[in-house]
């Protein structure tokens, strides 16, 4: 382990790094009125406790009120932040963890509609596309107002006892300078690459007025934008060189792509079934052209690619951002010989899909992330060791099983098909998803190290249950495929199911009826595409509303490289036979009675599940809760289940899609929070 490239410390400037993984900047949407409070400090904690070297916050933090927070940004320009950040430092410190963060103006990079209603502004009055503002011209004055803004960050940052701080410039406010495609002054900001750095010039020379020579530096700078209209390859270079040459960074943060749309932001933080690590070579041709010091994150999931990166001089320090949302103990377990043991980012990007769209991140197979105040990473022995039986072993129930081992406890894992993932196994069969099968094959290898076996093929009743003579009892069966309710015509719709397992093959024109809005229905939309003439149609006022903007990615590519037709708001109403066709009957919810029929060979419909829950149902009465649950104690993370029969032999209760439909972090989420409570 002494001579793993990964565990070597690094030296940057006066600061001794443990190692070379870092954590870089990203905004969580933990924060709390602005500020990094108890959740946002706990997850950078628990990193810290993990044995990273340098966690990078925010992503990013703003310097100026006029930069409205886009999703959930801290808010540096406000005094308020010292003792937040101060606490979160002392914490991470205590833990032999180095910290930093980002700052930041938005710039275009937001919307109006945010924070106190400030005008947007950039370089240029050009709109960017996936946030859709329209910004004004940055004036004199607000160059003036910002660069102060920017040096006042930095010295809260220095106050409140971080290691340094890195500025953000792809597609922000900084950067907007650089590029020709944001950049159309004619003033002394505009034209030449020496007017376009002018502005990022200010900035660094006040903050480094503001913070002295010693407080570490850096940037998270875009070398070239891979777009025709953008920054060049040569002038990102040379931008970088010009930096290092300054005498004022410490240290470069290299990004590749633009990121204006989801397609090119997708490019920049690639997500399941896209290249791993597809910008590293470039990054180290940085590295060698600057011979100065250069992190870089951009799909390293794997030791095996982190290792590489540094091995061979392409990266000082190297990033592994979602790969620490999946496990924040990667270089404990590097260094203690257990990289086996890793739980796997999977790519799901569920995390960044989350932020997009309003909510927190969330690891859609690590619940406790985000929730470390409640939920532990690493779990304790209970009390009395009790003998639980699990039924199913789907994500849910292989979670279930293994906090149950963890706990201590005798674990009978019963499950009715032959190999264990289920409706993970079916999302994999798309070759784009196969990542995902890391969920399954996790936790397997974890129950094998727990001595924990599962008895496949077994369609367990109630006597089977009984004869095990449980304390516990999980249902984790799972559910089936349901159809929308149709006037007519629900048995002549095939499923998504049958589409991804390949039991249904078809042919010609298929109608694929999506009302759900997740991954399930466009999955098999996906498998279809290229092969037969495509439609998709969906309830919904907006395509695919349970997924976010970087997995609808890979989607509508697919989809616009097969021709697909979709269409939202028509809802399909009845499907009746035509000789050896269907006819789809689609009708609107703006205006009744209106409809419109497509002849089609094949109608899927996706509609979620129904809980597969006759088990649950026999075994209810034979309970000591009746199978009832105490959700405002389980929200404490108290004992959730009281005694409703004196008589009953085991405590009952199911998990998952053995509830009601939702989703794989669901139900590992319910897993384990219930299986932290016996």
């Amino acid at each position: 382990m002494a001579a793993d490239p990964l565990l070597q410390p690094y030296r940057l400037k006066h600061l001794t790094l443990r190692n070379r993984i870092m954590s870089t900047a990203h905004e969580p949407a933990y924060s709390e009125d602005g500020m990094p409070k108890d959740r946002y400090r706990l997850y950078h904690l628990e990193k810290a406790k993990g044995g990273i070297a340098l966690t990078m916050t925010a992503g990013s933090a703003i310097v100026s009120a006029d930069s409205p927070p886009a999703f959930g940004n801290l808010h540096a320009y406000d005094d308020g932040i010292v003792p937040w950040l101060r606490r979160l430092a002392d914490d991470c410190h205590a833990q032999g963890c180095a910290v930093m963060i980002q700052l930041t103006h938005l710039g275009r990079r937001t919307t109006w509609s945010q924070g106190d209603w400030l005008p947007v502004l950039s370089a240029s009055p050009v709109r960017e596309a996936a946030h859709r503002a329209f910004p004004k011209e940055a004036e004199d004055w607000d160059i003036d107002r910002i660069v102060a803004d920017y040096a006042a960050a930095a010295q809260r940052m220095q106050e409140a006892g971080l290691d340094g701080i890195e500025f953000e410039a792809y597609g922000h406010l900084m950067d907007s300078f650089w590029s020709p495609a944001t950049n159309h002054r004619t003033d002394a900001y505009g034209g030449s690459l020496d007017n376009r750095m002018r502005f990022a010039k200010r900035v660094i020379d006040a903050v480094r007025d503001s913070v002295g020579p010693e407080f570490l530096v850096g940037i998270r700078m875009v070398a070239d934008e891979d777009w025709d209209k953008g920054l060049s390859r040569d002038e990102g270079v040379e931008i970088a060189r010009r930096f290092a040459g300054s005498g004022k960074i410490d240290f470069l943060n290299l990004i590749r792509g633009h990121l204006e749309t989801d397609a090119a932001l997708s490019k920049i933080i690639p997500i399941q079934g896209m290249a791993s690590a597809p910008h590293l070579d470039f990054a180290g041709e940085v590295r060698a052209a600057t011979r100065f010091p250069v992190f870089h994150a951009s799909k390293i999931s794997d030791v095996a690619t982190a290792r590489h990166a540094i091995a061979e001089g392409k990266l000082d320090m190297v990033g592994m951002t979602r790969a620490h949302i999946a496990d924040p103990h990667i270089a404990r377990k590097v260094a203690a010989g257990e990289e086996a043991r890793i739980r796997p980012c999977v790519g799901a990007t569920y995390c960044l899909d989350r932020i997009y769209e309003g909510g927190g991140a969330l690891c859609i197979h690590n619940a406790a992330t985000g929730r470390e105040a409640v939920i532990p990473h690493e779990i304790a022995r209970a009390e009395t060791s009790r003998r639980a039986v699990i039924v199913g072993a789907g994500p849910a129930g292989l979670e279930a099983a293994r906090v149950a081992a963890e706990r201590g406890h005798e674990v009978h894992l019963l499950e009715a098909a032959s190999q264990a993932g289920g409706q993970v196994r079916l999302l994999a069969a798309n070759p784009r998803r196969r990542e995902m099968t890391g969920i399954v094959d996790w936790r397997l290898a974890e129950l094998d190290r727990l001595g924990v076996t599962i008895r496949y093929d077994t369609y367990a009743e109630a006597e089977d249950v009984q004869a095990l003579a449980p304390d516990v009892v999980v249902i984790a069966t799972g559910g089936l495929p349901q159809a929308p309710a149709l006037e007519a015509g629900a048995d002549l719709v095939t499923t998504s199911w049958d589409i991804l397992s390949g039991e249904a093959r078809p042919s010609g024109r298929v109608l694929v009826y999506d009302d759900h809005g997740g991954h399930a229905g466009l999955s098999a939309a996906e498998v279809l595409a290229g092969k037969v003439d495509l439609e998709i149609v969906t309830p919904e006022r907006m395509f695919a509303p349970e997924i976010g903007g970087l997995n609808h990615v890979p989607y509508m590519a697919a989809f616009h490289r097969a021709g697909a037709r979709i269409a939202t708001q028509r809802r399909l109403q009845s499907v009746r036979r035509a000789g050896n066709r269907l006819v789809a009957v689609l009708g609107s919810d703006f205006a009744p009675g209106a409809t419109e029929e497509h002849e089609v060979d094949m109608v899927v419909a996706e509609h979620g599940t129904a809980p597969l829950d006759e088990l649950y149902v026999a075994l209810k009465p034979l309970s000591r809760n009746l199978g009832a649950v105490d959700y405002g104690a389980l929200i404490r993370q108290q004992d959730p289940f009281g005694l409703r029969n004196p008589d009953g032999a085991f405590l009952l209760y199911r998990i998952g899609d053995a509830v009601t439909s939702r989703n794989i972090h669901a139900g590992i989420y319910d897993a384990l929070r219930y299986g932290l409570l016996w």
